[in-house]
């Protein structure tokens, strides 16, 4: 079944995967007993569902770089559609003799195997690439800079990716030419061609992709973004003229947008049912009892295409005339004895899950600032206001990474809007559990930057 041949045999994978879970999903149909008037038509409903939700989900579009948050990311995504066809079956051909419990456990069994073998298969090919050498491609670089660098190093060190590095072709060395390159790559039987766009001149470029196109090897560019806080680029296409666009979104998409929403709104329920309805009076008569004031802070920022929202908070200041215009700083006077420990504890910022359950927030996306930093930081920070294409969250990336809290110097909130914009571009619903664990985490463990 694996061909070693320049490691070629990467493209019988996806359809041998089609083959496994699609039999996986039969076997367990077939023995379950689901009481299936007509177990043909249901096998075939299956295979012709899945096949369907699989491309349109890109579910067997794994590469060797893929991380695992993202096959988590597939998996949830795949088996939601499947739920719904699964359960979406009796309704369209009146199987009324079918039992839900025994098809809810189907789907159990189905997703358990699915993921299983899926994650099984993605660790013993990262295995075989790093341990026995398998699965190879070979490249070269042409270029030599910062970037070129860097993948040389990617190539070198990730092994589970199983890229054989060559040889990198400096276009500044002297007697550079592009044939010697051409020459080499025949020789040495070479996969892929890496060229860094910054370096090269057109006619050199279409020279190089004529000599990959005519001699059958793949050929790959590293832009020249040093000024761009992305790596995601959208290619469209406008009837048939190629466009390029800076950036793509994956909550612009309406099934990411409402699978997001759904986890907000289940996830802030839970937190408003199971633990504000006890927290919050206890909160409530300690915070009272040491200062006068509301139990509740309000306090406007900006949101989604940055308009403003009432963000709310349990008080954890006296009352102070700068609530609105000065961020809280290390031993700040206006902080009170409860409210330093709700601030420690993040507890403070458990009435923001209403902004989340209302739609004002969600709970995982760039922190929200104050409208007054809004402006200041729009006309200061390269970048700042990209952060506003998607909803605020109560927690994220740039906070679990440490950029929390007071910003004590301009690299603070430029390192938050460059985590904030990745978080934004390469958005997964596995990578917001992954941040909303983390938060947890650095709740017990206690964070440097929580006053």
């Amino acid at each position: 079944m694996l061909l070693t041949k320049q490691g070629r045999y990467s493209g019988f994978l996806r359809p041998i995967s089609y083959i496994l879970d699609l039999g996986m999903l039969l076997f367990l149909a077939y023995y379950l007993p689901i009481k299936l008037y007509n177990p043909i038509l249901f096998f075939g409903y299956l295979i012709f569902c899945w096949v369907i939700i699989s491309v349109r989900n890109n579910f067997y579009e794994v590469e060797r770089y893929t991380k695992l948050p993202l096959i988590f990311s597939l998996l949830f995504r795949q088996f939601i559609f499947f739920f719904l066809i699964l359960y979406a079956f009796i309704g369209f051909f009146k199987e009324t003799m079918i039992s839900r419990l025994l098809l809810g456990q189907y789907f159990v069994l189905c997703f358990l195997s699915v993921s299983f073998f899926k994650i099984l298969v993605y660790y013993l090919l990262q295995q075989y690439r790093e341990v026995i050498g398998g699965n190879r491609r070979t490249t070269v670089v042409i270029g030599d800079n910062k970037k070129t660098n860097q993948l040389i190093q990617v190539f070198n060190k990730r092994l589970e990716y199983g890229y054989d590095f060559k040889q990198k072709f400096s276009v500044k060395d002297y007697g550079f030419s592009l044939q010697n390159c051409f020459e080499y790559i025949i020789e040495n039987n070479v996969d892929e061609i890496y060229c860094s766009v910054a370096e090269l001149k057109n006619n050199q470029l279409e020279e190089i992709i004529a000599f990959a196109d005519n001699n059958l090897k793949v050929v790959k560019f590293l832009p020249d973004n040093k000024n761009i806080f992305t790596r995601r680029l959208k290619f469209e296409y406008y009837d048939y003229l190629p466009i390029l666009s800076l950036r793509d979104i994956p909550l612009d998409n309406s099934i990411n947008y409402y699978l997001k929403r759904a986890f907000d709104i289940v996830f802030s329920l839970f937190v408003i049912v199971f633990v504000m309805s006890w927290l919050t009076p206890l909160v409530a008569i300690l915070i009272r009892l040491e200062s006068k004031g509301p139990i509740f802070f309000k306090q406007y920022r900006n949101g989604i295409n940055s308009s403003e929202f009432p963000c709310y908070k349990f008080r954890s200041m006296a009352v102070n005339k700068d609530s609105d215009k000065k961020m809280a700083t290390k031993g700040d006077m206006r902080i009170t004895k409860v409210g330093a420990f709700i601030r420690k504890t993040s507890i403070d910022e458990l009435p923001q899950f209403f902004n989340v359950f209302f739609g004002q927030m969600s709970v995982v996306g760039p922190r929200p600032h104050m409208v007054l930093h809004t402006r200041k930081y729009a006309k200061l920070v390269d970048k700042y206001m990209v952060r506003h294409f998607v909803k605020p969250g109560i927690t994220g990336l740039a906070q679990v990474r440490g950029y929390r809290g007071e910003i004590e110097t301009d690299s603070d909130i430029v390192n938050r809007v460059k985590f904030d914009i990745f978080y934004l571009e390469n958005w997964t619903i596995a990578l917001d559990i992954k941040i909303i664990i983390q938060t947890v985490l650095n709740v017990f463990q206690g964070e440097d930057k929580a006053y």
